[in-house]
């Protein structure tokens, strides 16, 4: 049975709260893992990083609306869907998963396992201001359901630097852990939904600010980041930047039936986020090799 991508939750539960918060979210964490008996890494938000100059109000940027953006959510609009006719059979030698935000709310993740999911992204921040009041039951509730998890950043590239935003990210669910369960952080580098495509910087300053993105979060973590993008963005963002590919896994969006051309510098896709709607909530996604691969890739 299909779901739909952005659905405001399960059946029967409301659409997101603007008024929740993480330590609520955290209780409920907490009480999952205890009723299922399962131990996992607990998710705790640091101490946010020092202010930093250049933010909205006085730059006059757009306000934000940081639950409605989420990796994949500009693709569809700029680049269309084409059908997914023969990915399926993928599945024999891809491993399935899914990606997700505050737009599903609270997950089943039981039924996401039962259903054939093997890993999941989980979208912890954008900017430097906004934390997923759903992250928590996401994160920790795919670990403990047995799937390998990841945490993901929502990247706004005009609001502030790039390694502002990847302390944000570590500090607030982006970190990682040679667990064999948990991914690479990875970076969601897409069409900006606030205005310029490639949010008014050059390409050259473009590159600049995902390196200090991916350089801040290999410092803090040990782990290069995952680079979501698409290859028409990152040709048009980046000048085809080809110096990514020897240390960023890529998680390539392309809403079709093959990934098709792939950006500058990676010789094959890591993931492949292939729709925006089907099987699981959220967006569907294929690990580009078996569960074993899936694994070694978590553990570093």
């Amino acid at each position: 049975m299909l779901s739909t991508s952005r659905s405001a939750g399960p059946t029967g539960t409301a659409a997101p709260s603007k008024s929740r918060r993480l330590p609520l979210l955290g209780a409920l964490a907490a009480a999952v893992a205890l009723v299922t008996g399962v131990t996992a890494p607990a998710y705790a938000a640091e101490p946010a990083p020092a202010p930093t100059t250049g933010g909205q109000a006085d730059r006059h940027l757009p306000a934000l609306h940081p639950e409605l953006d989420f990796a994949g959510s500009t693709v569809a609009a700029h680049e269309g869907r084409a059908s997914t006719a023969g990915v399926a059979a993928l599945a024999a030698t891809q491993t399935p998963g899914l990606d997700v935000s505050s737009y599903q709310g609270n997950v089943n993740w039981a039924s996401v396992k039962a259903n054939g999911a093997r890993f999941g992204y989980v979208k912890a921040t954008e900017g430097t201001t906004y934390t997923n009041p759903y992250f928590t039951q996401q994160y920790n509730g795919s670990y403990n359901a047995g799937l390998i998890r990841g945490a993901y950043h929502f990247a706004l590239p005009d609001r502030s630097s790039g390694s502002a935003q990847a302390t944000w990210f570590v500090n607030h669910g982006g970190g990682w852990s040679r667990d064999g369960r948990t991914l690479p952080p990875a970076l969601d580098i897409e069409y900006n939904p606030y205005g310029a495509t490639c949010y008014g910087l050059g390409q050259s300053a473009m590159v600049s600010w995902i390196r200090s993105f991916s350089d801040t979060v290999h410092a803090r973590t040990g782990r290069y980041p995952t680079i979501y993008t698409t290859t028409n963005w990152w040709s048009q963002c980046t000048g085809n930047n080809g110096g990514f590919g020897t240390t960023n896994p890529l998680w390539l969006a392309r809403y079709g039936s093959t990934v098709g051309t792939l950006p500058n510098g990676w010789g094959y896709q890591t993931f492949w986020q292939y729709a925006d709607s089907g099987t699981f909530p959220g967006d569907q996604n294929l690990f580009n090799g078996a569960y074993d691969r899936l694994q070694a890739l978590a553990n570093g």
